[in-house]
């Protein structure tokens, strides 16, 4: 019975690789490649990166709610949820996860996702919240974490977005996941940290507790130009 509790509660392996600033386009594309040719014995990875600005619409996207996108470019992608933005100072997150081998079903995926970021406020005593039937993270009504998910033969990807210190102008732009007049905010306005380095490690540890993960640096990045 010791040994069965025991690897019910081993951490499986993870690998963390960090890809910087990157255009949005190449990353979605290596991320479909991966999940399209993983199979049960790949290990799950998180990819954490800053994007180039960019407006995404998700599957049920309206363009209705990009109200004036300027020289900012417009992209139909295949995640779900409606519109967000994507900027430099905003941290995202990718979790490229086997959900059957972690035993683990859609809405818990989400729910484990909001908690981590629940908590990695907590760390600089900012109280976040969720809210039923509008995913991501919010503070005193603000958004500060978007989610946009896709699950293929029960594996994930694209992830979540979290304003460290960026640049909220362009929200106004569109209405942020279909919500008009919706107010969206970030760490460093809600009293915290300006700095990726100071966010990404909490963030991570918080991931890796709600989903049972240890996490293994990979400097190799994925292989953006042939996607």
């Amino acid at each position: 019975m010791d040994a069965v509790v025991a690897a019910a509660i081993t951490p499986l392996p993870a690998q963390v690789r960090e890809l910087g600033r990157q255009p949005y386009t190449p990353v979605w594309r290596a991320m479909q490649a991966f999940t399209d040719h993983r199979d049960d014995t790949t290990p799950d990875e998180l990819w954490l990166v800053e994007h180039d600005p960019v407006f995404t619409l998700g599957q049920a996207g309206k363009d209705e709610h990009v109200l004036a996108p300027g020289d900012i470019p417009v992209l139909h992608v295949d995640r779900g949820g409606q519109v967000t933005y994507h900027g430099p100072g905003q941290l995202v997150v990718y979790p490229l996860l086997d959900l059957r081998r972690l035993k683990i079903g859609v809405r818990d995926y989400v729910c484990k996702i909001e908690q981590a970021l629940i908590d990695t406020l907590d760390e600089w005593n900012i109280v976040a919240e969720r809210r039923d039937g509008a995913p991501g993270v919010y503070v005193a009504g603000a958004k500060v974490a978007a989610l946009g998910i896709r699950v293929r033969r029960g594996c994930t990807f694209h992830g979540l977005s979290f304003n460290v210190a960026m640049d909220l102008e362009p929200f106004h732009r569109i209405n942020p996941c279909g919500y008009q007049g919706l107010h969206v905010t970030s760490v460093l306005d809600l009293g915290g940290p300006s700095g990726m380095d100071a966010v990404k490690p909490v963030l991570l540890a918080q991931l890796a507790r709600q989903f049972g993960l240890e996490l293994q640096p990979n400097r190799e990045l994925p292989d953006l130009h042939a996607a």
